[in-house]
């Protein structure tokens, strides 16, 4: 049995003393290679936790050429009442039995959106990158793709039938929101869509103009702001829509931010929500119907996603070879929810 002296800093040789093991299996059990058995791996991860054994990530890159590192590369220009945070934490939970970390990579909305994908894959500071806010013909996606390195998308470009992603399907939410609108009498609704330059734009847009043309409602997107723009903006933005087009009777939001913003434009002006104008919204956690009863919202499963984009990060570093892994999230009309968060029937 080996003994840990005090201040001194545990290794493999530690653990592979604690274990019975050989040093060579120990290594291979932290890296997770494929030749050593789960109740090994079970085994040595344990005995390393409890020993508060920390690896060099010096010499782990020496061995292997990699950094067990996974980059969230992320625009800094989210709110607090976005979904960054329940994204980051599905992620990271779903690594924690791995050999991987993850790192969150900031950029501005002012800079070079290539600058942090260069630096990571010219530094080879991470071994793959998860990416968000998809454009169509994303550069940064081309980029990987000639430097072969390895990344998963939270969305989809044109390219996605090659790539691997994890997306909400925003044609279905813009389809049974627009339903959902119109059943209620709804017969002009205005969305306040996410930047036209990202793929999930487009797909909202499109299916909720689909349902629109079937049942002869208007439909517009907000002028003036989108999904992205801070929430003063929305709510100028939407009193100034309101008050030139006072025919306006639903909305469409796609985050929590921008649903609190048009209520507060809404209810300014002397509407009345749930009664002459309805709103339909996106969110990760039951909160807009406790903020305003009268809001129905559609559930998106972050959780899902975070652990998603995880494991197809990993595949993706390891088994290069592989079909990649695809995957959408798609909502129906089940996933309204009422003030206790609980299913509404419709």
């Amino acid at each position: 049995m080996a003994i840990i002296k005090r201040g001194s800093k545990p290794t493999l040789k530690t653990i592979a003393g604690l274990s019975g093991l050989a040093v060579p299996t120990v290594s291979r059990a932290l890296s997770d290679a494929p030749d050593i058995g789960n109740e090994t791996k079970i085994l040595v991860r344990r005995i390393a936790k409890e020993i508060g054994y920390v690896p060099n990530r010096a010499g782990v890159r020496l061995r292997t050429g990699r950094t067990n590192v996974i980059s969230l590369v992320m625009s800094t220009e989210y709110d607090v009442m976005n979904h960054v945070g329940r994204l980051i934490s599905s992620i990271a939970g779903e690594l924690l039995n791995t050999p991987y970390h993850l790192i969150v990579t900031p950029y501005f909305p002012a800079e070079d959106i290539m600058r942090p994908i260069r630096y990571i894959v010219e530094t080879g500071s991470a071994d793959a990158v998860i990416l968000n806010q998809i454009e169509p013909e994303d550069a940064r996606l081309a980029y990987l793709r000639e430097h072969n390195f390895p990344f998963v998308t939270h969305g989809r470009s044109n390219w996605s039938e090659e790539l691997p992603y994890f997306d909400f399907d925003n044609i279905a939410f813009g389809k049974i929101t627009m339903q959902k609108l119109a059943e209620k009498g709804r017969r002009h609704v205005v969305m306040v869509a996410p930047p036209l330059s990202q793929s999930y734009a487009h797909h909202m847009i499109d299916g909720a103009r689909t349902i629109a043309e079937t049942h002869g409602v208007i439909f517009e997107t907000l002028e003036g702001a989108n999904n992205d723009s801070p929430t003063p903006q929305v709510d100028q933005a939407m009193r100034r829509k309101l008050h030139a087009s006072p025919s306006v009777d639903g909305i469409i939001c796609a985050a929590a931010a921008t649903t609190m913003a048009s209520v507060s434009a809404l209810e300014a002006l002397g509407r009345r929500l749930g009664h002459d104008i309805d709103i339909c919204a996106k969110e990760a956690v039951p909160f807009l119907s406790l903020f305003r009863p009268e809001i129905m919202a559609v559930q998106e499963d972050l959780g899902k996603a975070g652990r998603f984009l995880a494991n197809a990060a990993v595949q993706a570093i390891r088994e290069p070879e592989k079909p990649p892994m695809q995957g959408l999230d798609v909502p129906d009309a089940d996933r309204f929810t009422t003030t206790r968060g609980i299913q509404e029937d419709i």
